[in-house]
């Protein structure tokens, strides 16, 4: 079936607002999900929707999308905190997107095996990817004709963050972010991505710390969840200094930044761990010194409203809404934040 879009955001590129007085239901969040794939080099994938896209155009996205039933049930109740944890029809349907939207495939030969991604050919996998996501078949189908005893590699994604659209957009959605770290002995032609030639192009792999420069550059458009995300994972994977090509990098130190990163998402606590997070982006009561809005990022949502689920209290996004979407991104610590705005108020109050 068509893919669809998995990014926690206007969908128009309007900026969020709060309205205390909206009369009627918000629209019920569709659950998604999406996959942050760090390569061997350490990587990350993004594909660049095109103009044309029903949503986010022009935007640099990870892949990811709607689930679907084939990928496994979830409560129908949205308040059910159920609906939004992580859980194998999450983890399936962040999959089967990447594997739709950019041809990779995360499958194993066994669930036991520690041996690299399944082989298969160029055609088989082409014939494949257009089967399933033409809704001729189900993936976990596709997969058992390929070899009876593959299976997808669910177990090696890593939960990191979980983002609800806020109220008053129309599109809303429940996305689950996933990291996948690719192991640095994985041959490279497993992780040959194209695009799917219905809503994205150019699929291309970058340093974190590179699609981080393109952004603030005004050379790309990433909308907040997946710029804080980027801002996050290259401060462990990139360093000042670092050679121009990132498989230069010893392995040893790539191996070593990536378990700095885990370590991270596992025990950073604000006040929970990344890998436990679920934010739902809220403008702040006043803007930024130049005039940027001001999302803060420690409400988890009204459908998980006393479910004991927490987002970031550590950490504001700025951002500039434009026609085009979002521009000056930035990640901005909290505390800081609120002296500056503090210092600022008391300025302007002596003039």
């Amino acid at each position: 079936m068509a893919s669809k879009p998995s990014i926690p955001w206007s969908t128009d590129n309007k900026p969020i607002t709060t309205d205390a007085k909206q009369s009627k239901p918000p629209p019920r969040p569709s659950p998604s999900a999406s996959t942050i794939v760090i390569s061997q080099s350490n990587k990350v994938l993004l594909l660049h929707r095109t103009k044309t896209s029903s949503a986010f155009p022009s935007a640099h996205v990870f892949p990811g999308g709607n689930l679907e039933a084939s990928d496994g049930p979830l409560p129908e109740t949205d308040s059910d905190p159920k609906r939004h944890l992580d859980s194998i029809a999450y983890r399936t349907g962040a999959i089967r997107e990447l594997f739709e939207e950019s041809g990779v495939l995360l499958a194993r030969e066994t669930s036991t095996s520690d041996q690299s991604l399944l082989e298969l050919d160029p055609d088989t996998r082409l014939a494949g990817r257009n089967d399933v996501h033409g809704g001729k078949i189900s993936l976990h189908e596709w997969l058992k004709k390929q070899s009876a005893t593959a299976v997808l590699d669910t177990d090696s994604l890593i939960p990191f963050t979980h983002w609800i659209t806020p109220t008053n957009v129309p599109k809303r959605f429940t996305t689950q972010m996933y990291v996948y770290f690719v192991p640095v002995t994985e041959r490279r032609r497993h992780l040959l991505a194209t695009a799917d030639k219905v809503e994205t192009m150019s699929p291309e792999w970058k340093t974190p710390a590179q699609w981080i420069e393109e952004a603030d550059a005004g050379k790309i458009i990433l909308f907040p969840p997946q710029y804080i995300l980027l801002h996050i994972i290259s401060s462990f994977l990139n360093k000042p200094g670092d050679p121009a090509e990132s498989r230069d990098v010893p392995e040893e130190e790539r191996m070593s930044r990536r378990e700095a990163l885990r370590k991270f998402m596992y025990e950073d606590r604000s006040p929970v761990p990344w890998t436990d997070k679920f934010i739902s982006p809220v403008p702040g009561p006043s803007k930024w010194t130049d005039g940027r809005q001001i999302l803060a990022l420690d409400k988890q949502g009204p459908e998980l409203k006393d479910s004991g689920l927490y987002g970031d209290k550590s950490r504001f996004i700025l951002v500039a809404f434009s026609k085009e979407g979002p521009r000056k991104v930035a990640v901005i610590d909290r505390k800081e934040a609120e002296a500056t705005l503090a210092s600022a108020s008391s300025g302007a109050s002596k003039l």
